[in-house]
């Protein structure tokens, strides 16, 4: 180390790191000041989607083009007592760089520093908000359905999909029901495919095309209209509240005539007896329906979703439960076979 550096302050490394979903030039203050007051900002990538933000403020950016091997090294050496070194990293985080210099720190290497190792510090620029990797889904669904990317995304149709929609919110309800958390967040990620998928598919039409966008706002304008309670001066003291003010709001705007309006008919048949059964109770409407007979199963299971719903159980989840018990005795039973 030169005699004249002895008495400087060590030198200072900063990495600046930046996210790719916040539009470049949004960088926060520590960030600004860190650049401002450099004596060097350096970036490997002459195209970084920063650099002209941050010339148009003033700073010189100098290019570094090393193999990513000896950047590290490069950077300590550039970050001599005395000065602030300012590197903008790269779009992909520059591999390896954070593991080089902790390798320096510690074994300094085959080449020795000519001065101290300089502090490091690691600062955001810019932060992700919730939700900002659902730009990146955005973005890979768009590059799967565009010319050159995936010939089987590509061919697929919203009819082609319905049997992957209905699969895959099975398989989230099973982890659900299942306990198991690392299935269900690996199964949610597919049901949000699909929703993105068909979002997708949509913006193609030529009639009436739609995006990810209008899917997302019209959910937004949905659960602010359906909750005044919240959005809105009304008030719900309970979630029984909550949930008939709903579907009042609900009646009102789709304008239906009957309570059972709007049930979707191809759902399970559980399900759809339990859901016409619930909309009919909370309407107050009560039909009288003729007693099961002996030979009439139907009429004898829609009297078990009655008695469960009575019971405030789910019928569809108690059937669940049941075969999974019975599916439990099968193997079990294979299991003893086996053994004798």
């Amino acid at each position: 180390m030169a005699d004249n550096d002895s008495n400087l302050a060590p030198g200072r490394l900063v990495l600046l790191h930046s996210t790719h979903r916040v539009a470049a030039g949004l960088l926060s203050w520590p960030a600004w000041e860190a650049l401002r007051g450099a004596s060097q900002v350096l970036a490997g990538d002459p195209t970084h989607p920063q650099l002209p933000y941050v010339r148009q403020a003033g700073v010189e950016v100098g290019i570094v083009d090393v193999e990513p091997y000896v950047l590290g090294r490069t950077l300590v050496q550039a970050a001599v007592p005395g000065t602030h070194v300012v590197w903008i990293t790269g779009a992909d985080g520059d591999p390896g760089l954070t593991d080089s210099l902790a390798r320096l720190a510690v074994e300094g290497g085959p080449d020795p520093l000519d001065h101290p190792m300089p502090e490091i510090e690691t600062l955001p620029g810019s932060y992700d908000l919730p939700g900002a990797r659902l730009l990146d889904l955005v973005a890979v669904m768009d590059r799967l359905r565009s010319p050159g990317g995936c010939p089987w995304d590509a061919a697929q149709t919203p009819q082609s999909l319905v049997k992957y929609l209905v699969e895959e919110a099975f398989e989230l309800v099973e982890a659900i029901e299942e306990g198991d958390r690392e299935a269900v967040l690996e199964e949610l990620g597919d049901v949000l495919l699909q929703v993105f998928f068909h979002a997708r598919i949509a913006e193609e039409d030529p009639v009436a095309p739609f995006d990810i966008d209008d899917v997302a706002g019209g959910i937004v304008e949905k659960l602010t209209y359906r909750h005044p309670h919240v959005f809105g001066g009304a008030g719900a003291p309970t979630a029984e509240h909550v949930e008939a003010n709903w579907e009042q709001l609900k009646a009102v705007e789709k304008q239906r005539d009957s309570a059972v309006d709007g049930v979707p008919l191809a759902q399970p048949a559980l399900a759809l007896a339990a859901k016409l059964h619930s909309r009919a109770t909370r309407a107050g409407v009560a039909p009288v329906l003729p007693e099961a007979g002996p030979d009439d199963l139907g009429g004898q299971l829609l009297e078990l979703v009655f008695r469960a719903q009575q019971r405030g159980l789910d019928p569809e989840a108690e059937l669940r439960a049941a075969a999974r018990r019975y599916r439990d005795a099968v193997r079990q039973a294979e299991a003893s076979g086996r053994a004798g």
